[in-house]
C-alpha cells in the first residue's frame, strides 16, 4: 500500500473514532461536556493535520512524476521537405536560458550575454526569465496560492483587458401562426482588467551563487512562489482594487446569501441556506471556501438524518466535502467573528485572474556589497476579479453590537 493510500486509511479510521468520541461525550441538551472539548479539538486536529500531509505528499508525486516524464519526443513519421520548423519563442532558446543563468551568476563573456539577453529587455529594466524558468514559478505561484487552482487565468501582452458581460439573456415569446415575432433587446455590460505590480526581493551569498552544486533555479522559484503566492491570494480574496486586484470578498465581489443568527458559530440551517442560495447551474462546479478554524467548527455539525456534513476525502486526490461539494481551506479567509464573510461557496472560476504575459527579473550587485550578498528582486503585472457576483454566494456572521 503506498503511503498517500496508508494515511488517508489512518485519517478515515481516526475521524470515525472522534465522531464516537463526541457522541459519547454529547450531554442531554445536544452540547459536548466542557472537559471532552479539549481532547475533541485535539483529535479533529490530527485529521486535519493527516489531510494536510496527504496534499503534501500527492504535490511530491506529481512532481516527481513530472520529472520523470520524457524529455523528447520520439518520431513516427518520416518529416515532409514543405513542412516548415515551427518558429521558436526567443526567450524558450537554450541560448537565452544559459545566457540569463550566466548573467545571475556572472559568468562567461558578459557582452555576449548582454547580447542574448537584449531579446528580453523590459521596458522597466531587468529581463523577462527565461520559459523553462517561468513554468516553474508558475508552478510554485500555484502550489502556494490555492485560489489560482480554481480560478480562471488569462493571459495579456496589454495593460488592460475588456470583458464583454451579458447583463440579460432575452425572453421568447408565444406566437400564433402568421404572426409577427418580438423583438429581444439584449444588454451587454464590460469590465475591465487591468494588471497591477507585484514584486519581491530575496538576498543570496556569493558563495552559494558560484557553487555550481546548488540549484539556484529551484531556490529562486520556491522562495519567489511562496512570497508572491501568498500576497496574491490574500488579495485575491480581500483585495480592495486599489493598486491590487478586487478580492472576491468585497462589496462589488460574491454576493451575500446567508447572515448567520451568531457572531462566532454557523448552523447546519444557514449552511443550508447557503447551498441554495446559489442558483442551481452554479452548483454543479461549486467549491466551499473558509479557514480552518471554521473547518474544524463544521465537523461538528450534523444534518436533519443525524449524518455530519463534513466528510473527509478518501481518494488520492479527493478534497475533503461539505454537503458533498469540494471544501478547501486558505488562511487568507476571514475569521469567524462579527461582521466577518467566513464561508464562500460558488463556482470559483468566474474569478478571472489576468496575468500580464512576462516576469521581469533583475540582479542588485552593489545594494547588499557590504555583506557579500546579491539581490535579486522579481515583479509581474497581474489583476482579478469576479465578473459573474451571483456565481458565488457568502455567508455573513451576525454583525456586532
Amino acid at each position: 500500500m503506498s503511503k498517500i493510500l496508508e494515511l488517508r486509511s489512518k485519517r478515515a479510521q481516526l475521524w470515525e473514532q472522534t465522531k464516537k468520541f463526541l457522541e459519547e461525550h454529547r450531554g442531554e441538551n445536544g452540547l459536548v461536556a466542557s472537559d471532552a472539548v479539549e481532547q475533541y479539538n485535539k483529535m479533529a486536529g490530527e485529521v486535519k493535520a493527516l489531510g494536510d500531509e496527504i496534499s503534501r505528499l500527492e504535490e511530491q508525486e506529481a512532481f516527481e512524476a513530472q520529472l520523470k516524464a520524457p524529455t523528447t519526443t520520439p518520431v513516427t513519421g518520416k518529416p515532409k521537405a514543405d513542412v516548415k520548423p515551427a518558429s521558436t519563442k526567443a526567450t524558450a532558446t537554450p541560448e537565452y536560458s544559459e545566457a540569463f543563468w550566466n548573467m545571475i551568476r556572472l559568468r562567461g563573456d558578459y557582452g555576449a550575454i548582454q547580447n542574448a539577453l537584449s531579446i528580453g529587455v523590459d521596458s522597466e529594466g531587468g529581463y523577462a526569465v527565461p520559459d523553462e524558468f517561468e513554468r516553474q514559478l508558475i508552478e510554485a505561484l500555484e502550489e502556494n496560492n490555492i485560489f489560482r487552482g480554481m480560478a480562471h487565468i488569462i493571459h495579456t501582452s496589454s495593460g488592460t483587458r475588456k470583458i464583454p458581460i451579458a447583463e440579460e439573456t432575452g425572453e421568447a415569446s408565444w406566437i400564433d401562426e402568421g404572426e409577427e415575432i418580438p423583438e429581444t433587446t439584449l444588454t451587454f455590460g464590460q469590465t475591465t482588467l487591468s494588471a497591477y505590480k507585484l514584486g519581491t526581493m530575496i538576498k543570496i551569498s556569493n558563495e552559494l551563487l558560484h557553487d555550481s552544486a546548488f540549484d539556484l533555479a529551484a531556490y529562486i522559484s520556491r522562495r519567489f512562489g511562496v512570497t508572491m503566492g501568498n500576497a496574491e491570494e490574500n488579495a485575491f480574496i480581500n483585495g480592495d482594487g486599489i493598486g491590487k486586484p478586487l478580492g472576491i470578498l468585497d462589496d462589488a465581489g460574491a454576493q451575500v446569501g446567508v447572515t448567520a443568527a451568531s457572531q462566532t458559530a454557523v448552523t447546519f440551517d444557514e449552511i443550508y441556506a447557503l447551498y441554495y442560495a446559489l442558483k442551481s447551474p452554479y452548483r454543479k462546479k461549486a467549491t466551499f471556501l473558509c479557514n480552518e478554524a471554521l473547518v474544524l467548527q463544521m465537523m461538528t455539525i450534523k444534518d436533519a438524518n443525524d449524518n455530519y456534513i463534513w466528510k473527509p476525502g478518501l481518494g488520492i486526490a479527493e478534497p475533503d466535502t461539505l454537503l458533498n461539494r469540494p471544501l478547501k481551506t486558505s488562511s487568507y479567509m476571514p475569521a469567524v467573528e462579527a461582521g466577518n464573510k467566513t464561508l464562500l461557496f460558488g463556482d470559483m472560476s468566474y474569478y478571472w485572474i489576468a496575468d500580464r504575459v512576462g516576469r521581469t527579473f533583475r540582479r542588485l550587485n552593489e545594494l547588499y556589497a557590504r555583506t557579500d550578498q546579491v539581490g535579486f528582486l522579481s515583479t509581474q503585472r497581474v489583476d482579478g476579479k469576479l465578473i459573474l457576483p451571483e456565481a458565488v454566494q457568502v455567508l455573513q456572521m451576525a454583525a456586532g453590537a
